[in-house]
């Protein structure tokens, strides 16, 4: 399918992220903030009613009672959307995903990519064989800060990187609170919905990706311990690893969502052997630069001193505020102009998080839960 979208606004479609969903209002911030791309059409929810009135709630132009025919339907339509948001728990983001694969209609999707490994590996295989573009919002590498990070490391400003210390620590299941019919803690501990982890499905693969992302390097092997705090949850709340880098470098990475007193607080530090950097989440505007033996330097958002890549993910100018809605909507900014380049026959120019960081993530996921039901024992990450 190609459609003629050099002088328009991408249409975009939605499923999941209905009425009470925290994430469906992100992503409809993040896919309109600069007016590249409006959502038109939607299936909500699996209960019609509230898929219908979530429709409404956004004045929606055509909402649908399943994706199945959302995909079947837009693809057929001269005015059908370009790319479809996949806002769902986990369990359906597979099959969400291929049914708009099949119909060469672009993705953006939620992480994790899958609720498998095996899914995973044949949604790059559909990815490959459609000439579609497919985003992973893996937001945090949308921050101006993390960009510099990341320019910093490959300019060799810290040198060879030595150790990795990545923290995502929450405390909102500190305790049952799937039992309190809390819909978000209800499916995030369920293994039917959420996979074969909880944590580390849902914010360890944040970390995973974040330092990969920053340091450039892959995670060759890991050494991970999971617990389930709460009694009766059937998914890790806690998690801590060892970590072998592709280089040689260690690294530590923990996540945990009871964590009491905390409320979003991922960070990352990445040393190297002439110098760290420190990256706080819930302070995203700050970069520190940590050479040894001088006095720390902070880098601030979108001051003329940081890389035209950092700069290019700015919206507002130094010392104004931005964060998590503008992080997310990077994504979506460097996903549209992928689309509109390879639906004018160019190629796509990437910088965002793709099938493959996908893949990469549920192999950790994989790789951590093996590792942890063998004690700790240190496995290697690899696709085999």
């Amino acid at each position: 399918m190609s459609r003629d979208v050099a002088n328009r606004r991408l249409r975009a479609g939605i499923v999941g992220g209905g009425k009470g969903s925290f994430i469906g209002a992100v992503h409809r911030v993040a896919a309109e903030l600069d007016g590249q791309a409006e959502i038109i059409a939607g299936a909500m929810s699996t209960d019609p009613q509230r898929a219908e009135e979530s429709a409404r709630s956004w004045f929606l132009q055509r909402s649908y009672a399943s994706y199945q025919e959302m995909a079947e339907q837009e693809a057929r339509r001269p005015d059908g959307i370009d790319f479809v948001i996949i806002a769902t728990p986990n369990h359906m983001h597979f099959p969400v995903a291929r049914a708009f694969l099949e119909q060469g209609i672009h993705v953006v999707s939620d992480k994790p990519m899958s609720l498998s490994l095996e899914e995973a590996r044949e949604e790059v295989a559909l990815v490959e064989r459609s000439n579609v573009i497919f985003a992973l919002t893996h937001n945090y590498t949308g921050y101006p800060a993390v960009r510099q990070a990341r320019y910093l490391v490959q300019q060799g400003e810290i040198g060879e990187v030595r150790k990795v210390i990545v923290e995502y620590i929450q405390d909102w299941l500190m305790k049952a609170e799937e039992e309190t019919g809390n819909k978000q803690a209800s499916w995030r501990t369920d293994p039917k919905r959420s996979g074969i982890a909880g944590s580390v499905g849902d914010i360890g693969t944040h970390g995973e990706n974040l330092l990969e992302f920053v340091t450039g390097l892959k995670i060759a092997s890991l050494s991970a311990d999971l617990t389930s705090f709460v009694k009766g949850r059937q998914l890790d709340d806690d998690a801590n690893m060892l970590l072998r880098l592709e280089n040689g470098a260690k690294g530590l990475l923990t996540c945990s969502q009871i964590a009491a007193g905390e409320e979003n607080a991922l960070s990352i530090r990445v040393y190297g052997t002439k110098a760290g950097l420190e990256w706080h989440q819930m302070e995203p505007n700050t970069l520190l630069f940590k050479q040894a033996g001088k006095p720390v330097q902070v880098l601030r958002t979108n001051q003329g001193y940081m890389s035209d890549e950092s700069k290019a993910a700015s919206r507002t100018p130094a010392g104004h505020p931005e964060g998590f809605y503008e992080a997310f909507a990077n994504i979506y900014k460097m996903a549209i102009a992928d689309i509109r380049r390879v639906e004018s026959g160019e190629k796509p120019q990437g910088g965002y998080p793709t099938v493959y960081d996908g893949l990469r993530g549920m192999l950790f996921i994989t790789k951590a839960v093996e590792s942890s039901q063998k004690n700790a024992a240190w496995v290697e990450m690899k696709d085999e």
